[in-house]
């Protein structure tokens, strides 16, 4: 493969499968090399072969980004098996809703976790590398970091309390970073999704879908006429796929926005709630 993105290096956690996956095989068509994270190894190993048939590169490295060492081990094997690092994509998360008056700590402290705790050991592991990079006077081509949140994290949402919370302090780290990394030529922007067709958005009639994060068990979903109440609050009039999330990241990761930094964009077809 060849393309915009040759010879360069990718770590994008949540990768296995939706919108991670789908980042994964954009990048890859645009010529990076990619070392992919996630809690599930089979389908880890699926995605690799996947990449292999395609004629690409990809390694796996399954994983939860919330273990308080993964940041350091996560750089250290993208540094080992393809001796750098230049663009990083905190994808990694998933839902688990309720209003506040039945939140437990249990549920804070894991949207906390995974949100925003994990992304930043990632992203301290990762500055560190960057850090050692411009002082070998290795700036030649930007190198590109970007965080995943959501219109929940810019807007809010009623029944999204912790995982709002959580994704709006990405926004935060995004907007931080941009101002201390730009000396070294390291661009960080930020994606926050609207309603995109994932199996946690996945439709239902009847009993409500769970999906198993570790040992527990979580609901997930909407049934048709929350559905249809978010495809009329959206201007295109439509769910967003995963291809055409990929797509509003991997913007970020080309050459053509290597003077774009601390942005904040919405893919979400119009959306704002």
């Amino acid at each position: 493969m060849s393309g915009r993105l040759d010879d360069r290096v990718a770590l994008v956690t949540g990768a296995a499968q939706g919108i991670g996956r789908a980042i994964v095989l954009k990048l890859v068509s645009e010529g990076s090399r990619v070392l992919a994270n996630d809690l599930d190894a089979g389908r880890l190993g699926e995605l690799r072969d996947e990449v292999a048939r395609r004629g690409g590169t990809c390694e796996a490295l399954p994983g939860d980004v919330t273990e308080k060492e993964f940041g350091d081990r996560a750089v250290a094997a993208c540094l080992e098996r393809f001796g750098d690092l230049h663009i990083l994509v905190n994808n990694a998360g998933y839902v688990w809703n309720s209003r506040i008056v039945s939140h437990t700590d249990e549920q804070w402290y894991a949207m906390i976790d995974v949100h925003a705790t994990g992304p930043f050991r990632l992203l301290r592991a990762a500055g560190r590398h960057f850090r050692q990079m411009a002082q070998e006077g290795r700036t030649e081509r930007a190198r590109k970091v970007v965080n995943v949140s959501s219109i929940s994290g810019l807007f809010g949402s009623a029944t999204q309390f912790s995982y709002a919370a959580a994704k709006s302090a990405l926004v935060g780290m995004t907007r931080s970073l941009a101002k201390d990394w730009g000396r070294y030529n390291v661009t960080v922007n930020c994606v926050a999704f609207g309603f995109i067709e994932t199996r946690l958005t996945q439709t239902f009639a009847g009993e409500v879908p769970e999906i198993e994060v570790g040992d527990r068990k979580l609901k997930v979903g909407l049934d048709a006429a929350q559905v249809e109440l978010m495809k009329s609050l959206t201007p295109l009039g439509r769910v967003g796929t995963p291809e055409e999330a990929a797509g509003a990241v991997v913007l970020f990761c080309l050459p053509e926005s290597d003077f774009i930094s601390g942005e904040i964009v919405v893919a979400g077809g119009g959306l704002r709630v």
